[in-house]
């Protein structure tokens, strides 16, 4: 189905397949109510303004009631809280300890990790997902493993060698995770390694990217048809929680920083103005070497680190540039130009650091595929005379928790062929691993991956095919989805049985 034949419908809404929740009617849905030409993307009127330029904060880091050596131990809740985003006006909000983003949870390769997790949620089921992390099947907090509203339950596991890395963590229980992620429930897991070679002297900023959609009386609105459609977008950029802080830093300065986009649906393209960027590390940790970047894309649930040279007095900005990530019905958002993050440069010189080493680690190639498969994205629509009903599906299937739907041997390597036959971008990621990107094709033309890197969440733009080699080494249950929430709410995931 083509964007063309959406339009041409007069698409207005968007209701979800049978398969995947319960048919919503045009006229019950925000957003929707039968007006005609009302804008469902616009931010409400008399919207509430944020503050800019405060202090970037720090995440602070979540306790570790441990005394042992080599043992995090800890607790995490999810709550109602309150937030201040503009002045005067209280937000009700989700919360980890009562914040968003939550705590920064910090470890050390090898570690073991114990954390209570106590969902006071009212009403609705909860789950912590340790995205990209390196945990057993029963531990991962899939949707097949819901904790209860009043309930708590305990996730332990190890952090195996080798697995320092920028990850985070986030809800995922059946139907709800997209309205919890966007209400607040998102934090940072830092896992560093035992030696480090990215110079102390550059620091180690962690910058989480949210975004917010609030009313002139401080609620965060529901969710409308386009937002269903494309996944929620919000009218505000934060970074930890603030719009546009700032950092003063002086002049010389190599600032060593870790990118989260852990919103629903924004495509962030950044730039530095006026500052050189350099990569060092994906999702599941640092590259082979670093590679210099004019700009960088991060769809949602990918993390970049990167390395940002500081090399003359004055304001240097992180921005947005212009993304077509494409669009369905009304109220694309305009992400170009937004300023996320602004650096002032003082005229004091910094004092000398080390340079950045030519070698960061070496990542061991993934051998040659005992198994191929192929994943195939799609929407489908049909229209009734009082309703429409969408379905984001993947080989023409919607969601089923009841459904394996592939199985795969632990330790077995395997090539999968991500195809987007949909009208817009689908980040792609898998629970349990980190996977390496092999190639795109797109329009006839093959590109290589530009550089050796572990990865869990890809980007799979429309029309285009992304191959990837992964090994899953811990057998159970894992889900393979889109990453905008509201898409793999509404059918785009599967599960894959890792057997023994």
């Amino acid at each position: 189905m083509h964007r063309r034949g959406f339009l041409a419908a007069g698409l207005a809404t968007v209701l979800v397949n049978r398969r995947a929740a319960a048919q919503m009617k045009m006229d019950n849905m925000p957003g929707m109510g039968g007006h005609a030409g009302h804008d469902m993307g616009a931010a409400p009127q008399g919207a509430a303004t944020l503050p800019e330029g405060e202090a970037l904060r720090e995440l602070p880091l979540l306790a570790n009631e441990a005394n042992t050596p080599g043992l995090l131990k800890a607790k995490l809740t999810a709550e109602p809280a309150t937030a201040r985003f503009a002045e005067g006006i209280d937000t009700p909000i989700l919360g980890y300890n009562g914040m968003s983003p939550g705590p920064l949870i910090e470890a050390t390769e090898g570690d073991r990790v114990e954390i209570t997790f106590a969902n006071r949620i009212p009403h609705e089921a909860s789950t912590i997902h340790w995205h990209g992390m390196p945990v057993p099947a029963d531990q991962d907090g899939n949707p097949m493993d819901p904790v209860a509203a009043g309930s708590e339950r305990s996730y332990s596991f190890e952090l195996p060698e080798g697995s320092a890395g920028s990850y985070w963590y986030h809800p995922h229980p059946h139907g709800k995770t997209a309205e919890q992620v966007y209400r607040g429930l998102a934090g940072a897991f830092l896992v560093k390694p035992k030696a480090d070679p990215i110079p102390a002297e550059y620091g180690d900023t962690v910058l989480v990217f949210t975004d917010l959609r609030l009313a002139a009386d401080g609620t965060m609105p529901d969710s409308t048809m386009v937002d269903l459609m494309n996944g929620r977008v919000g009218d505000h950029v934060l970074v930890n929680g603030q719009k546009n802080p700032a950092l003063t830093v002086p002049f010389g300065t190599r600032r060593r920083f870790r990118l989260y986009n852990a919103t629903n649906a924004r495509f962030l393209r950044l730039s530095f103005d006026g500052a050189p960027m350099t990569i060092i590390g994906t999702d599941g940790g640092l590259l082979e070497a670093p590679v210099a970047a004019d700009d960088i894309l991060l769809s949602p649930a990918e993390r970049l680190e990167l390395v940002v040279s500081f090399d003359k007095p004055g304001p240097a900005t992180l921005y947005t540039l212009d993304y077509d990530r494409g669009w369905m019905g009304a109220g694309r958002p305009a992400d170009t130009g937004l300023t996320l993050l602004t650096v002032n440069v003082s005229e004091t010189p910094a004092e000398l650091v080390p340079p950045l080493p030519e070698k960061l680690r070496s990542i061991a190639q993934l051998d040659s595929p005992s198994v191929n498969r192929r994943f195939v994205f799609t929407e489908t629509m049909t229209m009734g005379a009082t309703d429409m009903e969408m379905g984001f599906l993947i080989n023409g299937a919607a969601f089923d928790m009841n459904r394996v739907d592939i199985v795969a041997k632990a330790g077995e390597i395997e090539l999968w062929e991500i195809v987007n036959k949909a009208d817009m971008d689908h980040p792609f990621h898998v629970h349990g691993t980190q996977f390496q990107v092999v190639e795109r094709e797109r329009d006839g033309q093959v590109s290589k991956a530009p550089y050796l890197a572990w990865k869990d969440t890809v980007n799979v733009a429309r029309g285009e095919t992304v191959r990837l080699l992964l090994r899953q080494e811990r057998p159970g249950p894992r889900m393979y989805h889109c990453h905008i929430l509201e898409h793999e709410q509404l059918g785009m995931m599967g599960i894959v049985d890792v057997q023994a």
